[in-house]
């Protein structure tokens, strides 16, 4: 495969979620990734976080399997595992074995709660871990429940993509030093991180606890999403002086003075009054047409059948058709060192692989 990673031997403890996501972005940078997953797991082309891995099926309690993966492990790079933490010690599996094996490994651990606290050995989902992030609380509308934003605080943004920071660190640090560490990726500390500029607004006044009522939650009438007359929606971000500017006079509210105090956060609730009527005045393709591709910083609100077709995703080629299953490209891009777009072929066979690795099949 090609990509900046190409030559990065991962091997990838199968599990759901966060850390799947965290092997297919290296699998998608071009590392050859190894999924250890159970025996009679079977394989979907509907699973795209599963993309481009060769699996080695193997029963971790059996007779041998400890050996099979320190065998394996020796000649990896990197290791990733989601598992409570324990549960690879138990194993026979846990760092201090893999390092004793592979001094030079980096082992990256993603857990929800992380490997030491309280709630350490815990159940728990990425709703859980966002709630004690401050991150939940500050999602939804005025009066309402806090709404779950999907999993992507928790799972992928705090801990899939923080992991993978993580591991690309401590690979990094190994070069210089020679040893491997582990690293320790928790969706409570991610999503956490991920809030740092609101917590960073709040110490200085410019956020409060209350839900729907600050300038990126919803609150401000220049950041939030409206109905259309055909019952679709836009989303509307004109924070800046200039991009209200223009918002205001595409939308016919320039000479409208009630709109002059844009930041005044007393009047917002009034004026998102006022510019819901006025959205709903026109269908979205009709707001489209008027508003999409200015500097009024709009788009229109998109569901998944829709996005990849939208002309900017398709001329990015953000989104690919593999064996009839849409799903997003391998991203970010590179000038030079270009990843190969996900092809739906099978991945060589993960005996011949660790053979290659120098291990034993």
């Amino acid at each position: 495969m090609a990509g900046p990673l190409q030559g990065l031997r991962v091997i990838e403890m199968a599990g759901l979620g966060p850390a799947p996501f965290c092997a297919m972005l290296l699998s998608d940078m071009g590392a050859e990734v190894i999924r250890v997953e159970r025996p009679g797991t079977p394989a979907s082309p509907h699973d795209i976080l599963a993309r481009g891995r060769s699996t080695l099926q193997l029963d971790l309690r059996a007779a041998g399997a400890t050996q099979t993966m320190l065998d394996a492990i020796a000649s990896a790079d990197v290791l990733i595992e989601g598992f409570r933490p324990g549960v690879m010690e138990r194993l026979g599996l846990g760092p201090d074995a893999c390092h004793a094996r592979n001094p030079r490994l980096v082992y990256g651990r993603m857990t929800g709660w992380g490997q030491h606290g309280p709630l350490a050995h815990a159940a728990g989902h990425d709703i859980n871990y966002i709630a004690i992030s401050g991150a939940l609380h500050a999602i939804g509308r005025p009066g309402e429940a806090p709404v779950p934003p999907l999993n992507y605080v928790g799972d992928f943004g705090g801990g899939a993509m923080l992991l993978a920071f993580g591991v690309m660190g401590a690979l990094y640090e190994m070069q210089r030093s020679g040893k491997g560490q582990v690293v320790d990726a928790a969706m409570t500390d991610g999503a956490a991180l991920l809030s740092a500029m609101m917590y960073g607004f709040k110490s200085e006044g410019r956020w409060n606890n209350n839900r729907g009522e600050n300038f990126l939650d919803g609150g401000a009438h220049f950041y939030d999403t409206y109905a259309c007359a055909d019952g679709k929606h836009v989303s509307i971000g004109s924070i800046e002086p200039q991009f209200y500017a223009l918002l205001r006079d595409r939308c016919g509210l320039a000479d409208d003075p009630a709109f002059d105090a844009q930041m005044d956060s007393a009047r917002w609730p009034l004026l998102k009054l006022r510019l819901a009527d006025v959205f709903r005045t026109r269908t979205r393709d009709e707001w489209c047409a008027l508003l999409e591709g200015t500097d009024a910083c709009f788009a229109p609100v998109l569901d998944w059948d829709e996005a990849p077709a939208h002309p900017h995703n398709v001329a990015r080629g953000t989104f690919v058709n593999v064996g009839g299953v849409v799903q997003p490209a391998p991203a970010p891009r590179f000038s030079r060192t270009a990843p190969d777009q996900p092809d739906g072929l099978p991945r060589e066979d993960a005996t011949a692989v660790l053979r290659r690795w120098g291990a034993a099949a």
